[in-house]
């Protein structure tokens, strides 16, 4: 079939397996340019099918010369329907690692659930025997408890009070306003239970009772501040909450599995064009004029370049892993810069639908937006017919 993309909500409702073969190489064909790193060798990354998880795998591997394996949720493709991005992109980067010797797999599941733990524990015995990197990077809105099979749902609303602001549909690249009423206790903690670190434990937990988890493993979570702009919505936030919840759990890890000399961090990362992102009301026009100032100073990073700062300068580098006093890595830090800051909420106030390219990268967010998903990816014939793999 001829493949477009199919744009809802700022969601992108198909995948282009051609495409998403192709950025994969675009990914890998930069982390190539990149000086190598003594970095870990065996690594599990829970939710490695995009964004930061798949570019934590790639990355190991390149440039560190690590095996992976990847557990991920994904719908396989059929031969009249695509499958989701995540489907190429895993197996499209299990071959390329293969190809380098290295070993690659990924299992297709429900990370939450016990059985996917065991089968997960099961792979590492057969790959590599235990893993010395556990990446944690998983953005659902479902969770079933695997002990009571009670379902959570995320809700991503505002805490205390209602909040109205501007935002932007990228592709149309129409202004928008967005009143957002404030969550309720029940929906706090449900949002919790999904995005929180509970089962980030539970994951260390059972690779540690199982054996496989080494002596000195590191693991490492992702989490985001941002601004002041996206605090109502984000930080201050239900998400806000789980994620001061996933921050706390990087000190339960090292607590409860100090006799092993586990490390355990949480990373707060840069604002990227992600699935996740683009559905969070006020970020896509954040994300927008970000990319404008970023760009200008020469700072501007996608997934792949900063999860190589991540790992090479901070992660793997000779000295000690420099954090916050909170204890998280702080790779936002170009972000976050008050020069940057500065120029963004200057911006901010300036902006409106007829300035909108004098003030704004949307084309830049646009790229990147549908290259994720396998389009607007250079050298791709998007007129040729293509089999969805199904």
């Amino acid at each position: 079939m001829i493949i477009k993309p199919m744009i809802r909500s700022n969601l992108c409702m198909n995948a282009h397996p051609t495409g998403s073969a192709a950025w994969v190489d675009e990914q890998i064909a930069w982390a190539e340019d990149q000086t190598s790193f003594d970095g870990p060798k065996r690594v599990l990354v829970i939710g490695g099918s995009g964004g930061y998880g798949l570019s934590s795998r790639l990355i190991a591997g390149i440039n560190a010369g690590a095996g992976s394996l990847n557990v991920a949720f994904e719908r396989p493709p059929t031969e009249k329907r695509t499958g989701t991005v995540g489907w190429y992109t895993s197996a499209h980067l299990d071959q390329r690692l293969t190809e380098r010797g290295l070993p690659a797999k990924t299992i297709m599941g429900d990370a939450f659930s016990m059985e996917i733990k065991k089968e997960a524990i099961a792979a590492i015995r057969d790959m590599f025997g235990t893993v010395d990197l556990v990446v944690y990077s998983l953005a659902s809105g479902v969770r079933s408890d695997p002990e009571t099979g009670e379902q959570y749902r995320s809700a991503l609303k505002p805490i205390g009070e209602s909040f109205s602001e501007r935002s932007i549909d990228p592709i149309e690249g129409q202004l928008t306003h967005v009143t957002i009423e404030p969550a309720n206790e029940d929906e706090i903690a449900q949002t919790v239970k999904v995005m929180g670190g509970e089962d980030w434990l539970l994951w260390i937990a059972a690779l540690s009772e199982a054996g496989v988890l080494e002596q000195g493993a590191v693991t490492t979570a992702y989490s985001y501040i941002g601004p002041q702009i996206t605090y109502p919505v984000y930080r201050h936030g239900t998400i806000g909450r789980a994620k001061d919840h996933l921050e706390a759990t990087a000190g339960e890890i090292e607590g409860r599995f100090a006799s092993m000399g586990v490390r355990a961090y949480v990373s707060v990362n840069k604002a990227v064009v992600t699935r996740a992102s683009a559905v969070i009301p006020v970020v896509p026009l954040y994300l927008a004029i970000l990319f404008k100032v970023m760009k200008r100073y020469g700072l501007h990073e996608d997934c792949t370049q900063q999860m190589y700062r991540l790992f090479s300068d901070r992660l793997y580098a000779d000295s000690a892993v420099p954090t916050d006093e909170s204890g998280r890595i702080r790779v936002d830090d170009w972000e976050m810069r008050d020069d940057i800051q500065e120029e963004v909420l200057k911006i901010w106030s300036l902006v409106n639908q007829d300035n909108l390219e004098q003030y704004t990268d949307l084309p830049g967010y646009r790229h990147e937006f549908l290259a994720i998903h396998g389009f607007d990816v250079a050298g791709v014939d998007y007129e040729a017919d293509v089999p969805t793999g199904g």
